[in-house]
């Protein structure tokens, strides 16, 4: 009786697994996820004050280093900048000021003087914000993948830990364009602050994923079959993108390699190219498309060969988003 009760728990297990993989493969099949190509604004409200830069103080060789995290002022809780500005406010020049900062998961006590400490104040924040490319809608889920890749905190280079965030769709002012050696990079802004595309729940190596708002479906176009990898072939396909304004356009670019996660690819198409000199940060996301169905997005660039880049396969993304 024990081994029939463990064979049918084995059974049902089984057919859990089996079941969300059937509705996983649904969900793609359906067409049910949108590519876009959407500029976005990226903002993250982080889970402290944390300090920008290496920053010596005033005494016996006390500093504070990039990625600390000031937790308290005087035995003060600090949870905002503007919290942190305000108990800073009223402290006297002279006076000595007793700091808590987390460092690489140690605990340190670290004396300076108000004037010191406010005029490090410039150098400390709890936000964190960038550029980057709205990959796809998933309408069944009502949620959204952007970027391909994790946001890393260029400040203490590594990614951030954070409390919440919000995508913005954004316009495209300017194009400072890629060389060789040089990359390039997006000048945009946020068409309406008071308007998210969606929030951002997880930072993870494939991309940003989160909740898509539905109020703001006018900037779908249409559902998409999703390619399978081994269904990607090198030659011919595209990519959905913005370089002006707002308006999402095709361009043409040729894949030549191919791994089981990824690919690489070379752009090709000439209007692109003298626009951008090739692949932008702020590029990153973009969907690739081949024969009619959404292969992946874009997640990188060569670069010495800016007009060369690569690529992570779909599947990797939507399936990071269904976690």
């Amino acid at each position: 009786m024990e081994w029939n009760r463990q064979l049918k728990l084995f059974m049902a297990s089984v057919a859990a697994v089996l079941l969300f993989f059937a509705q996983s493969v649904a969900a793609l099949a359906s067409g049910t996820i949108i590519p876009m190509g959407n500029s976005i604004s990226i903002q993250l409200t982080l889970a402290g004050v944390y300090v920008t830069g290496d920053l010596p103080l005033s005494g016996k060789g006390q500093s504070l280093k990039a990625g600390d995290r000031i937790t308290d002022v005087n035995g003060a809780p600090v949870h905002s900048l503007q919290m942190l500005t305000e108990q800073v406010s009223a402290l006297q020049d002279e006076e000595t000021v007793a700091l808590s900062v987390q460092r690489e998961g140690k605990e340190l006590a670290i004396g300076t003087d108000g004037l010191t400490f406010k005029r490090s104040l410039s150098f400390l924040k709890d936000t964190t914000e960038g550029t980057g490319t709205l990959t796809y809608v998933d309408l069944e889920g009502k949620t959204y993948g952007a970027l391909g890749h994790q946001i890393i905190d260029s400040s203490f280079n590594s990614a951030p830990d954070f409390t919440s965030g919000s995508i913005y769709l954004s316009e495209i002012e300017q194009i400072k364009k890629s060389s060789p050696g040089h990359p390039g990079y997006k000048i945009s802004s946020i068409l309406d602050q008071n308007e998210t595309l969606g929030t951002i729940v997880t930072n993870s190596v494939v991309g940003i994923f989160g909740k898509w708002n539905a109020s703001y479906n006018e900037v779908l176009t249409k559902p998409m079959e999703v390619m399978q990898p081994g269904e990607l072939t090198a030659g011919p396909a595209e990519i959905l993108t913005t370089i002006e304004g707002t308006k999402v356009e095709s361009f043409a670019i040729m894949i030549t390699e191919k791994s089981p996660d990824s690919f690489l690819f070379t752009l090709t198409d000439n209007r692109l190219l003298e626009k951008t000199g090739g692949i932008l940060q702020g590029m990153s996301g973009s969907p690739v498309i081949q024969d009619g169905k959404f292969a992946g997005a874009v997640t990188h660039m060569f670069v010495d060969q800016p007009e060369k880049g690569a690529g992570l396969f779909l599947g990797k993304m939507t399936d990071q988003s269904r976690k």
